[in-house]
């Protein structure tokens, strides 16, 4: 086909063999057009030099073109703020961005202001990732304010009843479930639990079940004496871990509700003369860069980040472009290194 003059849309959708609406769809990066179509439409596109009018499609549509991811501040040892979990999601959401056409403006969620109204009503972005969210009952009613002012948004985390908005989140049941297996198929019976186990902090709360769980299928009762809270912080697991030591209750092995709280809990078994994993095997959740580089290496459940960011990007696009989403859950693996194996 040979086009006079500037290509437009409707070309791209004859030679697709597609409807011109399919062509924007796939232009403006949705993620309800088949893969195999979108790269058809994007090479047709290509080849006809086919510029988008960025501008020019954002005004017709009343949007930035732009995402906004915000990061909940957590308590690190170094500057940065952000929970080392987030790191590496942080490229993905980036790259998914970029594959849709979208610009990321990342900012911290400054809790204590009025962030949502910011985000939402001056149209910075047309929607919103959040990473993160500290006390889940403390922050619900912002989110739901979210959903009162039509802000389009989704959040990494658990999938709840009647929550605000959509959840993308790891299976932290299943995850919570198997690493506790490995652990009694490793001839442990005293595990202890770090972490919060109430619905304030509800990813915790679903792998403390999944936890309670595969010990009742063991036929174990999950003993109150061994579960400490604890926050997502070095910090926070070794003064949970010094506490059970100090408590005097026995335990031959650990279940940490993120990696970070396992590592500082290793700190803690160390300065008390316990063996890692002689005396007590270690196991966190999560899989950051540092659970690879203690020693021993820290078990732990792997959370797929790159998928996570990439779903997470589809969703918030779904909802821009008034396409039905869901919540979902996000399958988990086990990594399993020196920390829970005695030879």
């Amino acid at each position: 086909m040979i086009i006079k003059g500037k290509a437009t849309s409707l070309d791209i959708a004859h030679l697709a063999g597609v409807s011109q609406p399919t062509v924007s769809r796939a232009l403006r990066g949705s993620p309800s057009v088949n893969p195999e179509t979108r790269r058809r439409i994007m090479a047709i596109a290509r080849e006809l030099n086919y510029k988008v009018d960025k501008n020019a499609s954002n005004l017709r549509a009343q949007q930035s073109g732009t995402l906004a991811l915000l990061f909940f501040e957590d308590p690190t040892p170094d500057d940065s703020l952000i929970n080392p979990f987030f790191h590496s999601m942080l490229g993905s959401i980036t790259r998914a961005c970029a594959r849709r056409g979208y610009d990321l403006l990342v900012s911290f969620q400054q809790l204590s202001t009025n962030w949502h109204a910011d985000f939402g009503d001056t149209h910075k972005a047309d929607g919103i990732i959040l990473l993160g969210y500290g006390d889940y009952l403390e922050s619900e009613s912002k989110l739901q304010r979210l959903v009162a002012q039509g802000t389009h948004f989704v959040r990494w985390g658990a999938a709840l009843p009647d929550e605000p908005g959509v959840s993308i989140g790891c299976d932290n049941f299943q995850g919570g479930h198997d690493i506790t297996a490995h652990l009694l198929n490793r001839g442990r019976c005293r595990i202890a639990f770090l972490g919060h186990a109430s619905d304030h902090y509800p990813e915790f709360f679903e792998r403390y079940r999944g936890y309670a769980g595969a010990l009742r299928k063991a036929r174990l009762k999950p003993d109150p004496a061994l579960q400490a809270d604890a926050i997502t912080t070095e910090q926070s697991g070794y003064q949970a871990t010094c506490a059970l030591l100090a408590a005097g209750r026995p335990f031959d092995a650990l279940f940490a509700a993120s990696d970070l709280i396992a590592l500082g809990a290793m700190k803690a078994l160390r300065e008390h003369g316990r063996r890692i994993p002689e005396d007590v095997a270690v196991a966190g959740f999560d899989d950051i860069a540092m659970a690879g580089l203690t020693q021993p290496g820290l078990s732990t459940v792997q959370q797929d980040t790159k998928q996570a960011g990439e779903v997470l990007v589809d969703s918030l696009i779904r909802l821009i472009l008034r396409e039905p989403v869901e919540s979902r859950n996000l399958p988990v693996k086990l990594v399993l290194r020196g920390s829970t194996a005695t030879g």
